[in-house]
């Protein structure tokens, strides 16, 4: 019998900096819900997430596979962000004005004034943002972001805006590339292929032979495989399953390791 696609299941995590405005994706919550992960019962070497901001989240940076073996017996981090939602002027930082020294990186920092040296880009839905290993970032507030990256949830924080947090200073200037970043136009890197589909009737989706893929609803609402999608559903879809049938009207990413 061949593999069969299942829906993955939705795990809800608080953040300080996360909103209680969780529609038209999932009901509104009386907390303050930051991140929802995509979960399935097999390991998969990419992770999902819908992430929901009222505040900025920490200045950070992810480590390369190569120093994340070595430091925290894990994966790397890179990652990519499809904007979903973005309040008028609302942005995310990817790299920094301009080039200093790792010394005067620790010295900011500390000091808070990394903030103003971060390359703010304003964004609106549809963008997507590519944030390798390395690269300085954060997110501002206002935003519905879906987050394709490494299954890894080895992050170092830089500057946190004065919460009870730990920093990891060390570490984080280790791995920084204390200059500028130009997103390119694609997300697509060896860690994750990722494509938008829009579907507007019927539509028949031939899965990889030999490579898993997920599936996530970022808009409208359907059927795959006769049963119910909507906006905030993932769905894995393991290599050689069978052919499916995807009915509705639907914008959805579709992402694989390459």
């Amino acid at each position: 019998m061949l593999p069969q696609p299942s829906p993955m299941r939705k795990s809800f995590r608080e953040k300080v900096w996360g909103s209680t405005h969780l529609s038209p994706w999932y009901p509104d919550s009386d907390t303050k819900i930051g991140e929802v992960w995509f979960e399935t019962d097999v390991e998969l070497p990419l992770l999902v997430k819908f992430l929901f901001t009222s505040e900025r989240l920490s200045v950070q940076v992810h480590p390369d596979d190569e120093y994340a073996a070595r430091h925290e017996n894990s994966r790397g981090k890179t990652e990519m962000w499809h904007v979903l939602r973005a309040d008028p002027g609302a942005s995310v930082a990817a790299g920094l004005r301009e080039t200093i020294s790792r010394d005067r990186l620790r010295e900011l920092a500390i000091s808070g004034e990394i903030e103003q040296f971060l390359n703010w880009i304003e964004v609106r839905p549809g963008d997507t943002i590519f944030i390798p290993a390395g690269t300085i970032h954060a997110i501002g507030p206002g935003l519905v972001l879906c987050e394709i990256q490494q299954h890894s949830d080895v992050t170092y924080r830089l500057y946190d805006y004065g919460r009870p947090r730990e920093l990891h200073l060390d570490r984080s200037i280790d791995v920084s590339i204390p200059g500028p970043y130009e997103p390119p136009p694609v997300a697509n890197c060896a860690y994750f292929a990722v494509e938008t589909m829009t579907i507007n009737a019927s539509h028949t989706l031939q899965p990889k032979p030999d490579r898993f893929e997920l599936l996530i609803a970022i808009d409208g609402e359907g059927r795959l495989d006769a049963q119910p999608i909507r906006a905030g559903d993932a769905w894995h879809i393991p290599a050689g399953a069978v052919p499916l049938e995807v009915e509705g009207n639907l914008r959805l990413l579709r992402t694989w390791v390459p």
